[in-house]
């Protein structure tokens, strides 16, 4: 529904045309490649590839690929990766349809569009709070409610290992305990609990 009504406001516009719609990351990638789109509106949260692997993918073959992200997801983590990922523009869902078409007009003539609640989310990241990949699949089984030694099974590493990464992962997140870990990381949109 959500991506009908984006598709009609856009195609409302007598200097926009919507080329393709996408369901999935997997999909965004193929019809990219297919179509060729001037900009490409993007949400992060889609089934199988999500939406920031499917815009490195694009942009790892067409590294002039104009994206703007249009999605629910707010914490500073989300924005960071989605503009890390090659996105120009971030934008939340629910603000007018002016907002999105003014958006995409000026992604389209080659400027960075943030508007101000998103540019303070990035603003407030804590610097050198980036996690692994590993870190992510540990806090990941963390918010699962795993413990250390459900963890180094799943990953198949020691449980000292398992407690290095989690020492690691309070330090970075700024944090005392697990839970604490889960909430902000929740909060900032590195890890989604659904």
């Amino acid at each position: 529904m959500m991506r009908l009504g984006v598709a009609a406001i856009i195609s409302d516009q007598s200097d926009m045309a919507v080329v393709a719609q996408a369901g999935t990351g997997e999909q965004a990638v193929e019809l990219f490649r297919l179509h060729k789109p001037h900009v490409t509106l993007m949400d992060l949260r889609l089934p199988g590839m999500s939406g920031v692997d499917a815009i490195r993918t694009i942009r790892r073959e067409s590294p002039r690929a104009r994206f703007v992200v249009l999605t629910t997801y707010e914490g500073d983590e989300d924005v960071h990766q989605a503009l890390e990922a090659g996105a120009q523009g971030y934008l939340v869902k629910g603000m007018s349809p002016e907002a999105l078409v003014d958006a995409l007009r000026r992604v389209h003539a080659g400027h960075r569009v943030l508007p101000p609640p998103v540019a303070r989310r990035l603003e407030s990241r804590t610097p050198n709070s980036d996690l692994s990949a590993r870190e992510r699949e540990v806090l990941l089984l963390i918010a699962r409610g795993k413990n250390n030694k459900e963890i180094a099974a799943t990953l198949g590493i020691t449980e000292g290992t398992v407690k290095c990464h989690v020492t690691m992962i309070l330090s970075r997140l700024g944090v005392s305990d697990r839970t604490q870990a889960v909430v902000a990381a929740a909060h900032r949109g590195i890890v989604h609990i659904d």
